[in-house]
């Protein structure tokens, strides 16, 4: 059954995948094989389809380079009928081909036409979003929980959210501050998981997150960042607008966390602490291979 708070989720796969080259100039990283619990080898975003579907969504937006679209619309619509056939063979299979199918009624396409960052991949969908929020998640990773799946959390958070958008965050030390997006806030009497965010830095040194990235109820060197998946609200796409508007850039590009801290002073912002819930990075090859290893296990 659909979510009455969220219809929509946005899968980013614009990226050059250079860190995976030469293996990404053949094939897109979003492609690479992973194989789940099952046993049964999917492209590594193939999940997140199975896990938004799951979580109630109804319509995917994937953002692709130029002509990447081709390649993925060719993955979704699966082998044909002859192939279909030798499938018989194999129940579970030939079940995931026919579902494979369903997927590609849902998903449609947003095109990046220059690497211009982030904010300004997500920036790309503001048709497909239409004024309804969107369930945004990286595509180069993914994310299991034990019990409720992390996209389900998320999307009912939004009944809590009153209009604001939701980002999942999950503990990181010092040395990973580097890496992610990173909250202050206050936790929920009513829901300590929910946080009323009062600060949002990208990437912010060990220093200033001891100066000024506190959340209630965690131990002295650990913080919140960004766990890969953001509950956005619509006026994102307005303060996207007015930043490539404006040309405001951080290192050269525009970010996604930039325009988040500005929806958060105009509107407030809220996160979501993922607690029992794994991330499984697969963009550099080193976190690939330990991230493959790690998923196979249920």
């Amino acid at each position: 059954m659909a979510s009455p708070f969220v219809r929509k989720a946005v899968i980013p796969v614009a990226g050059l995948g250079t860190r995976h080259f030469p293996a990404s100039h053949a094939v897109k990283k979003e492609l690479f094989p992973v194989v789940g619990a099952d046993g049964i080898a999917r492209a590594l975003f193939h999940y997140h389809l199975l896990e938004l579907a799951g979580a109630g969504i109804e319509e995917i937006c994937i953002i692709v380079q130029p002509g990447e679209d081709a390649m993925i619309r060719a993955y979704l619509e699966g082998p044909g009928d002859a192939y279909l056939r030798r499938l018989e063979k194999y129940p579970a299979l030939l079940r995931e081909a026919e579902q494979m199918r369903d997927f590609n009624r849902r998903v449609s396409f947003a095109v990046q036409t220059a690497q211009e960052g982030y904010g300004h991949a997500v920036y790309q969908t503001r048709d497909f979003a239409a004024g309804q929020p969107v369930l945004l998640c990286l595509g180069d990773h993914l994310f299991r929980g034990r019990g409720a799946s992390p996209y389900a959390k998320l999307a009912a958070s939004g009944r809590l959210a009153q209009g604001k958008s939701v980002s999942a965050v999950n503990r990181i030390s010092a040395g990973e501050l580097k890496g992610y997006g990173t909250i202050a806030g206050r936790r929920r009497r009513e829901d300590p998981r929910l946080i009323d965010v009062s600060l949002i830095i990208e990437k912010p040194s060990p220093a200033i997150a001891r100066e000024r990235l506190h959340v209630d109820g965690l131990p002295a060197e650990i913080w919140l960042g960004w766990f890969g998946m953001h509950l956005l609200a619509p006026s994102i796409y307005d303060v996207l607008g007015e930043m490539i508007r404006d040309d405001v850039r951080d290192n050269g590009e525009f970010q996604l966390t930039r325009a988040q801290e500005i929806q958060r002073q105009r509107e407030g912002y809220l996160a979501l602490e993922m607690t029992d819930a794994q991330r499984f990075d697969f963009g550099v090859p080193d976190d690939f291979v330990r991230s493959v290893q790690e998923f196979r296990q249920p």
